[in-house]
């Protein structure tokens, strides 16, 4: 009978546990990771993959984000292309994969990317108000992050989820359209893409054929429904990458899996169209508008 009790007790467990599970934590791992080179990490929250010499992939699968933080590596120096979440220390993991001066690029400054900028003494910015806003820090947009449904798995050891905050940075020079930076062979050119946000870049590898696409395109519901949001803004500036497609061997988004087909972009331009005139249907999705395509979406006030 005693026996019998303690089968019963971890089978109440492990399904209590199951019913707490959040859907898209059950569809984890993504097949697409399958392909990639996986590289150690002594921080179970961050996984690591290598996508070219040079290029990592730092994600963090245990929140519904599924952030995806990108390190550039040249001869002289590097640059990491987000910082995450903040919820984990994300310059041990940088700091294990290079030893050379790392700089801080944002792809905008939504809390999910700059969650440990404030770790780096240099910092790229773009010059406008709501970067200098946010480089402030908040707390409400990164209690949010931390909802029931929004974790998957156990949080780091240590952390203190009731004062989690995305911490103020300091900017330590701007980042204009246009600017290059140079890495020692590897050059990377900053593309301004406003639209999802005022303050929202890329990142052109030219040489290699890369686009680091932060939050402008990702496989899956692209978020367009924010106040700062500007879709006219938007547009334009998916019709200037679009116009990048054929140069370009891959897309490394900020989100969900870390590479793409250049394809998606001018399918990605189309399709945004097609929803600015009225020429497709939607669903109710949490409150908002789901317009949903091959690939990806649009998830856009009602």
């Amino acid at each position: 009978m005693r026996l019998h009790t303690g089968i019963l007790f971890v089978f109440c467990l492990l399904t209590s546990a199951l019913a707490q599970t959040p859907d898209w934590c059950k569809s984890l791992p993504r097949p697409q990771y399958a392909k990639l080179e996986r590289v150690k990490t002594s921080d179970p929250w961050f996984e690591v993959f290598k996508i070219r010499p040079g290029v990592f992939a730092i994600y963090e699968p245990h929140q519904f984000e599924e952030v995806i933080s990108y390190l550039i590596i040249g001869t002289h120096r590097a640059i990491l292309f987000d910082t995450g979440m903040g919820i984990s220390n994300i310059k041990v993991v940088v700091e294990s994969l290079t030893k050379l001066p790392v700089s801080v690029v944002n792809s905008h400054t939504h809390n999910d990317h700059v969650g440990d900028n404030w770790r780096f003494d240099d910092v790229y910015g773009v010059p406008t108000d709501f970067t200098r806003t946010n480089a402030n820090g908040s707390t409400a947009d990164a209690q949010a992050e931390l909802a029931p449904g929004q974790i998957c798995g156990t949080l780091p050891i240590g952390f203190d989820p009731k004062s989690y905050r995305t911490r103020a940075f300091h900017i330590s020079r701007w980042l204009h359209d246009g600017d290059s930076i140079d890495l020692g062979d590897r050059t990377l050119k900053a593309i301004s893409t406003p639209g999802h946000t005022p303050d929202s870049i890329v990142l052109l590898d030219e040489r290699n054929g890369l686009l680091f696409t932060g939050d402008t395109f990702y496989p899956g519901p692209i978020y367009l429904y924010r106040p700062e949001t500007d879709l006219d803004a938007y547009v334009a500036s998916i019709r200037k990458l679009a116009a990048l497609s054929p140069r370009l061997q891959l897309l490394l988004p900020a989100h969900n899996v870390p590479v793409a087909e250049p394809s998606y972009l001018p399918r990605v331009l189309a399709a945004i169209q097609q929803v600015r005139r009225g020429r497709t249907k939607s669903l109710p999705t949490d409150g908002k508008r789901e317009y949903g395509f091959e690939g990806f979406s649009f998830l856009m006030a009602e």
